[in-house]
């Protein structure tokens, strides 16, 4: 792996598996060479990720100056003549209960990104997904209600181990999917509309819906 690069297109399949929610290959996919061309970019990565990271700062940290202490209002002993250093307030910030110099304030944080950038981010993730052999293709998940131990037992056989880190992604928001999900650790549901480059690399896995994958791809070209 090269430090701008990394660039496979010898070594990447792009006849892929479809399985059915037992894990069993039922279909073969042929995936687009024009998003998935085996080039990983690590630094739009890198600058993606910190953009992503920086948009969830709550930036609230916060520090008093001797403006906001309270008290000191009065001048602690007059000008001259005690033979201590002069001072004008027991606020000052070199005294103990004093305001705090060039201390944090709230602040945003957050910036933008072209959307060229962030699109090329998530076929970059995408192809890193593909290279590890960590994208599972299915062609369909459907849940008759919101049994977390049911949708437990499905990424078992996905091969999804035991607290195992994984993102699901599905065409359209399902409420018995979703609900099956929550107590479920390391375990990520989103709609292929709605992820992002750091959505993918934050995870182990990736188990994407046959036509949340044709979606995704038609909307990356």
């Amino acid at each position: 792996m090269t430090k701008k690069s990394q660039k496979k297109n010898s070594q990447i399949n792009l006849d892929c598996p479809v399985r059915d929610t037992s894990g069993k290959k039922v279909d073969t996919i042929s995936l687009k060479s024009r998003l998935f061309d085996g080039e990983v970019n690590l630094p739009l990565l890198q600058q993606v990720v910190l953009m992503y990271q920086a948009n969830q700062r709550s930036g609230t940290a916060s520090c008093k100056t001797r403006a906001h202490v309270s008290g000191g209002g009065k001048k602690p002993w007059r000008q001259k003549g005690t033979g201590r250093a002069r001072t004008g307030s027991i606020r000052n910030p070199l005294w103990r209960g004093g305001g705090v110099i060039f201390g944090p304030h709230p602040r945003d944080f957050s910036y933008t990104l072209p959307q060229k950038l962030k699109k090329k981010a998530l076929k970059s993730s995408l192809n890193e997904k593909l290279l590890a052999k960590n994208l599972i293709i299915v062609n369909a998940i459907k849940l008759e209600g919101p049994k977390t131990k049911k949708f437990s037992s499905i990424l078992e056989l996905l091969g999804i181990k035991d607290r195992e880190s994984a993102i699901v992604i599905i065409q359209d928001l399902d409420i018995n999917i979703k609900l099956a999900s929550r107590n479920i650790p390391n375990i990520s549901i989103k709609t292929f509309n709605n992820i992002n480059a750091m959505d993918v690399l934050r995870h182990n896995k990736l188990i994407i819906q046959q036509s949340a994958l044709n979606s995704l791809m038609r909307s990356l070209q």
